[in-house]
């Protein structure tokens, strides 16, 4: 009796829509109207109840057993109601191409309006879906300074979706990363906004086109939580907001066709990105016309109740988030209580409507209408190809970063060697990183096998300990691992991290989302492995296999040849064996900076000129100082290192400055004895500005293959507007003025500088300048005296007092500060001392002077 009495109100509604809106005249399925005409139709055909089914998300645990789809509990969820999304996250690849088009089948011929459903998957580096290519992490791809493997990796992943049924992803991740204690480093493209929008570019196009919707993530103040914690709230100011973690969405949502993204968990300046009116709405929408739809990040509008707590109930959750801009719910129960609102008359419709056009729109545009099934992309569809493997590999291979190499140790010569200690608890251990389907070694290549089979092929013998794990302190098992390096000529030791498998296994991870660290020292007992292999005297080469950087200086200091293998998917034991014997040779670099400890944090390259310190004298405990007393601010390695087996040079930098662009040519010359790929970077610096901005910013890069002794003229040009900044009230301008260019290997590597001038107005140089001129003096010679002190009256110890007269350093000053010169009283003398501006003054007869001195 309940069924019969659900159908005959359904077709009580559907013969009372009829009368209203005559279904003949179904406008929104003929694909000659505009998109928006065809929404505008469909729309007013829509009842409250199909509205807010729109704008939400069927799960599998509503219409999957197992694997296994359950078509009667899929008809009772559903009914005659068509959905916005579905997802399958546990199910295999095999699952969903079997399932997902059967799903689709239902949408279109089992309900009323026949409205197609977004097929939603993750596919952060790969689809999350078993039987997938489990390609390199994010924080991998970007190392490559390669966008074009950006958008390669999304073309090949596209193929995989389509083959399981899949139209709309969430990624890619292009959250701007500041605070490395947090877990999800591994998912972004590093720490610099200028990067993360080239491959967030490169990655949307190649989804676009080969017809997968991309869904950008994750919108608002992201990777710099406090403490590091995942979900933690960020502080920043306007500016920050929009010119670091908002950039890389700016640059996309400007130039491409995007139609989704997703909103974060946390809160910017205490109020949650996902009931922010201001980011939703007035900059998302009304300051960039985004046209397309915002996803809650899973289960996000609940927090706004049960977390972050600003509603009071899932009825006002819900309220808060729609009414900010937030069009799709995911794994919660929020919007269904909108319905009760509106009939009560609590809630306005409009804004309902409003998210369920936009979800509409992206569906005609996407495609959907049309081709509900994928048919347009069939011949693409296929599972884990030959040729997937192989830009995997390739991908890896570009990725992994040479840190250190004394004495060439690397590459190693295998038909010099007679046996091989192979040692870690990443050595034979897959490391996939998170959102990634699998974490078992018989789903990809680990370090040990791959090394095994090259050197099985040059009889070198390996000996393999694993030494300790990740997650406990035990030691016990380091002696073997010390047993093995002393009988083998050398010892490569794998340490480092390891992630979850999204919706599958959480056992054992100290990296990935909610994974967060409080110290960045290796976990585990890796730091006593690691010192007790190199005890042996032997050589050591340490590969640290991670989805973020780790604070080790003291390896840094005491090992002779480091790697950094970025979570580098299912051929990562290829790419390291190929790396680590000299068939590869390595041209990644870091776009994350390492730091000394947890307490060195941020570590950013592109800090403002105040935040590595005022007084510049770094210590030591054999010579304590300030800034830090006892250490330095400074990172151990910066952003954009990364060493070669190879040498390059840099020479004959020309610029040509235009209105809207500037076009910066640099020579480069393979010189050494093996072809490899350069990495030429482009940073900026604004000499002055109406509001602090940072000591270098990136803004072109290229990467160049070249064979020993090639040269090659490399272009590096940027848009003047690239040269903006945001200021407090959330406008952006290029302000006229003189900016340094700085061309080299790394952030921390310049090799050659230029300055140029935008618009007209050029900095007064004659201030920054002290007259060196010689002076003829003609007065008596007096004895002066006198302190030099720093604008915090400090004093300054070895500070130069230079004679203009004498054209000679009369006196420097003592650790008080204090000096005593002789001088004619008509002198000109000039204190200097590196960091700080040269101060100059006329003695006119004065007997004291003392001074004040600025850093430069």
């Amino acid at each position: 009796m309940k069924k019969i009495a659900h159908s005959l109100f359904l077709c009580l509604c559907a013969c009372t829509w009829g009368f209203v809106q005559p279904m003949q005249a179904q406008l929104y399925k003929n694909p000659s109207y505009t998109a928006e005409e065809r929404a505008a139709d469909l729309l007013k055909r829509m009842t409250l109840e199909e509205k807010i089914a729109q704008i939400r998300h069927i799960h599998s645990w509503d219409v999957f057993d197992g694997q296994r789809l359950d078509t009667e509990r899929m008809r009772s969820f559903v009914g005659d109601c068509c959905w916005g999304f579905v997802e399958g996250f546990p199910l295999t690849g095999e699952s969903c191409h079997n399932n997902m088009n059967r799903i689709q089948k239902y949408m279109v011929d089992s309900t009323r309006l026949g409205i197609p459903v977004f097929t939603v998957a993750e596919a952060l580096h790969g689809s999350v879906h078993e039987g997938s290519t489990i390609f390199p992490q994010n924080i991998a791809l970007a190392s490559t300074f390669n966008p074009n493997l950006a958008y390669r990796r999304a073309q090949a992943i596209a193929g995989e979706l389509h083959y399981e049924g899949i139209r709309q992803i969430l990624a890619p991740c292009i959250d701007v990363v500041r605070d490395i204690r947090w877990g999800r480093v591994e998912e972004t493209f590093g720490e610099d906004p200028f990067l993360n929008a080239a491959f967030a570019c490169e990655e949307v196009r190649g989804y676009l086109d080969n017809g997968i919707s991309p869904m950008l993530k994750h919108f608002g103040a992201h990777g710099n939580p406090i403490g590091g914690l995942n979900l933690a709230s960020v502080n920043c100011g306007v500016g920050e907001l929009h010119d670091v973690y908002l950039y890389p969405f700016r640059k996309v949502i400007t130039t491409l066709p995007v139609h989704a993204v997703m909103s974060t968990y946390n809160s910017w300046n205490r109020v949650p990105n996902s009931s922010s009116r201001y980011l939703l709405t007035d900059v998302l929408r009304d300051k960039w016309g985004f046209k397309g739809y915002v996803y809650s990040d899973w289960g996000a509008i609940d927090m706004l109740y049960t977390f972050q707590r600003t509603a009071s109930s899932q009825a006002e959750a819900a309220v808060q988030a729609l009414s900010a801009g937030l069009d799709v719910e995911a794994s919660s129960e929020c919007y269904p209580k909108l319905i009760g609102l509106v009939k009560e008359g609590k809630f306005d419709v409009r804004l309902i409507d409003e998210a369920v056009r936009r979800v509409l729109l992206a569906k005609f545009r996407a495609g959907l209408f049309e081709d509900p099934y994928g048919k347009r992309y069939a011949s693409s569809a296929q599972l884990r190809s030959v040729a997937n493997a192989s830009l995997a590999r390739e991908i890896a291979e570009e990725s992994a970063v040479l840190l250190k190499n004394d004495n060439h140790l690397l590459p190693l010569n295998l038909s010099q060697l007679g046996s091989v200690a192979v040692i870690g608890p990443n050595a034979d251990q897959v490391q996939f990183g998170d959102y990634s389907w699998s974490r078992s070694n018989k789903d990809g290549i680990t370090p040990l096998s791959a090394i095994r089979s090259m050197a099985d092929k040059h009889g070198v013998k390996v000996r393999y300990a694993r030494g300790c794990n990740l997650m406990t302190t035990d030691t016990s098992h380091i002696a073997e691992a010390v047993s093995a390096a002393k009988m083998s000529d050398v010892a490569i030791v794998f340490c480092g991290s390891a992630s979850a498998s999204l919706a599958r296994d959480y056992g054992g991870a100290n990296c990935g989302e909610g994974f967060d660290l409080s110290s960045l020292s290796l976990t585990g007992a890796q730091s006593d492995l690691i010192r007790a292999v190199k005890a042996t005297g032997k050589p050591v080469v340490l590969v640290l296999v991670t989805g973020k950087p780790f604070a080790i200086a003291w390896e840094k200091a005491n090992i002779e040849s480091i790697i950094v293998q970025w979570y580098a998917g299912e051929q990562e034991g290829n790419a390291i064996a190929d790396i680590l014997f000299g068939k590869v040779n390595p041209s990644g670099h870091l776009t994350v900076s390492f730091p000394q400890s947890a307490g060195h944090l941020p570590a950013y390259y592109n800090y403002l000129p105040s935040d590595r310190g005022f007084y510049h004298k770094h210590g030591s405990y054999t010579s304590p100082g300030r800034d830090y007393v006892f250490s330095s601010p400074d990172a151990l390695w910066s952003f954009g290192h990364g060493m070669s087996y190879t040498t390059y040079a840099y020479s004959n930098m020309r610029v040509d400055a235009q209105a809207d662009s500037v076009k910066v040519y640099v020579d480069v010359a393979n010189t050494g004895n093996v072809a490899g790929k350069a990495v030429p970077q482009l940073y900026v610096r604004d000499m002055y500005s109406s509001v602090a901005t940072p000591v270098k910013q990136l803004k072109a890069f290229n990467k160049v293959y070249l064979q020993p002794g090639e040269r090659a003229r490399v272009a590096l040009h940027f848009a003047v507007a690239d040269l903006a900044f945001t200021d407090e009230k959330g406008d952006s301008r290029v302000e006229p003025g003189d900016f340094e260019l700085q061309v080299g290997e790394s952030s921390d590597s310049i090799l050659l500088r230029d300055t140029i001038n935008i618009g007209g107005m050029s900095v007064d140089k004659t201030e920054q300048m002290v007259q060196t001129v010689a002076v003829k003096t003609k007065g008596r010679i007096i004895k002066i005296t006198g302190v030099v002190r720093d604008v915090q009256a400090t004093p300054i110890e070895g500070v130069e007092v230079y004679s203009a007269g004498t054209k000679r350093v009369v006196a420097l000053t003592a650790k008080s500060g204090k000096y005593t010169a002789e001088v004619a009283s008509d002198d000109v003398l000039i204190f200097r001392r590196s960091g700080l501006i040269d101060e100059s003054l006329q003695v006119d007869g004065r007997k004291a002077i003392n001074v004040k001195m600025r850093n430069k």
